[in-house]
């Protein structure tokens, strides 16, 4: 039994077990419920009747003593479909809120190839100019093929403009990499002499600085330092241009 999955339908531990113990067993009274579901008898008499509540059981009314039986299970899709039209009713006014609020200056950690992920879902919402400096290409990891593509179509949908400083070894190891960019780049080179394994990243309110990375790769243990500040994004993008013009062209 997935006691959890249940649970995210909006079922407790106990009417689980009786909803179960009834599809299994058919027309029960009370006392076989209880002793089905191994479920002391009080708690499953208020269990049964919440689950009657929210469709999943019917009582059958006797003389003698009522029994229960389980709905179709097809019911707890709809369940679902319930808890999916709730969640699309709220979500415009959470993303609002969520947009709009006066964040404070905040830093935080993101780590590995999830953190990567985070990182792409930020973007997408931000939906404004990424800069980067000392790009490695550790977006094209191999096992991030499937994210990446999602990624980078929704970047373009958008119009995501991004401006990458590539590491001086991207251009050494393949000159026709930044080609097979979608779309939305432009791109420099550092020198030889100014390649790191870090990487500094800014779009919108956000600063963010990788470490650890190797080319064409993001390891589990990459770590993702972000900063949220608007005056500290604005001065990094300042700085960054200064990198700009200095760096070669194609």
């Amino acid at each position: 039994m997935n006691i959890e999955l249940y649970e995210s339908l909006g079922l407790s531990p106990n009417e689980a077990k009786i909803y179960e113990s009834l599809v299994e067993t058919g027309e029960s009274g009370i006392s076989a419920i209880a002793v089905s579901a191994k479920i002391h008898r009080r708690n499953a008499y208020d269990a049964i009747h919440r689950l009657i509540n929210k469709g999943l059981v019917f009582e059958i009314f006797s003389s003698s003593e009522n029994r229960y039986n389980a709905v179709d299970p097809d019911k707890l899709m709809e369940l679902l479909a319930e808890k999916q039209t709730s969640l699309n009713k709220m979500l415009p006014d959470l993303k609002k809120k969520f947009i709009h609020r006066n964040a404070p200056d905040e830093a935080f950690i993101y780590r590995g190839q999830e953190g990567q992920k985070n990182i792409w879902r930020d973007i997408l919402r931000v939906g404004e100019p990424n800069f980067v400096i000392g790009a490695k290409g550790g977006w094209f990891d191999p096992k991030l093929e499937a994210s990446r593509e999602a990624f980078l179509k929704e970047a373009t949908r958008k119009k995501i403009k991004f401006h990458q400083i590539f590491d001086y070894e991207i251009k050494a190891y393949d000159p026709n990499f930044a080609k097979i960019w979608p779309g939305n780049l432009e791109y420099r080179y550092l020198p030889k002499e100014y390649s790191t394994n870090s990487i500094l990243h800014v779009f919108g309110d956000y600063i963010i600085t990788y470490t650890g990375l190797e080319l064409f790769k993001t390891k589990d243990d990459t770590v993702f330092f972000v900063l949220h500040s608007k005056d500290l994004a604005d001065s990094y993008r300042k700085w960054f241009w200064f990198m700009w013009n200095l760096s070669k062209k194609h």
